[in-house]
């Protein structure tokens, strides 16, 4: 009876995992595969795939090589502006609201709101907004007798206007994740605090970062993400331009593969962003064994 009683709980079990198990193997692992066979073949969407070996590696390090390259680069300057930014956006926030504040659910969702909004019209709207000659920004800068930059024709201001849209489009969504972080810490361990005299200052140190450090993580692991993924933002915005500064390696997947139909070059940046990821990712969960505390 008891040997009848698990088979049927292993078989629920399998039937409940299936669905995942499915998921994985149609569009993660095979999807995984092709790509893997078609950085070594030349395939255009109509005709045939065509072995061609190493000849994509070399098209994409070699006669692509300085473009990949700025990708590549400009990868990390966003994982190091977006990140940063966003995360003490969303922490700082999410501390004062925190704080009890009327219309608190009001300021939820408004900051919440540019997460359930189409990215291609928040780019529309920033990119009137760091327009040179008609912009809000601009024209509030020459309001004290100071010249605006150009915003999306400067090679180094179009990286900072790419990465304030970003971290003002992600704020919203990870401010609630830090709410929901801050609303899980108990109370018991600031009355002790207070009654210890420690300041804010060290009741933010020694207890809010150390409990909310598994959800810094996850803010951390996601944000990450969203920079490896930035397409709709950068290419609303400006292209790509000027001069390749905020081409994204999404954007060289996509140009390669939707533009030039050329899946193999498209297959081989695709790679290069798994491993990319990968490895960024596996770091990030190394490291966070010596910070991130689970106990409660």
């Amino acid at each position: 009876m008891n040997g009848n009683l698990r088979k049927n709980e292993e078989r629920s079990g399998l039937l409940f995992v299936l669905p995942q198990i499915i998921g994985l193997i149609l569009f993660i692992l095979l999807p995984l595969i092709i790509a893997i066979y078609l950085c070594f073949c030349e395939w255009d969407f109509i005709s045939a795939p065509e072995w061609v070996g190493l000849a994509n590696f070399k098209a994409v390090f070699g006669f692509d090589g300085d473009i990949f390259a700025k990708t590549l680069e400009n990868t990390g300057v966003f994982l190091l502006g977006v990140i940063p930014l966003t995360m003490f956006l969303a922490l700082g926030l999410a501390l004062l609201a925190n704080q009890h504040l009327p219309f608190l659910e009001f300021y939820k969702s408004a900051l919440f709101m540019p997460m359930v909004t189409s990215s291609v019209a928040i780019a529309m709207v920033w990119y009137w907004l760091f327009a040179p000659d008609i912009g809000l920004i601009n024209f509030m800068i020459e309001q004290f007798q100071v010249e605006g930059p150009g915003w999306l024709s400067d090679p180094k201001w179009a990286r900072v206007a790419i990465i304030i849209m970003t971290a003002w489009l992600k704020t919203g969504y990870y401010f609630i994740v830090f709410l929901a972080g801050l609303k899980g810490i108990s109370r018991t361990y600031y009355e002790a605090a207070e009654l210890d005299g420690a300041s804010a200052f060290q009741r933010f140190i020694h207890i809010t970062m150390p409990q909310l450090s598994p959800v810094t993580f996850f803010v951390f692991v996601m944000l990450v993400i969203d920079v490896f993924n930035m397409f709709s933002e950068a290419y609303v915005l400006t292209r790509g331009g000027p001069m390749y500064s905020t081409y994204t390696l999404i954007m060289y997947i996509y140009t390669e593969a939707m533009h030039f139909f050329n899946l193999g070059k498209a297959s081989v940046a695709s790679i290069v962003l798994v491993l990319f990821a990968g490895t960024v990712s596996g770091l990030q969960f190394y490291l966070s064994k010596k910070w991130v505390n689970y106990d409660t």
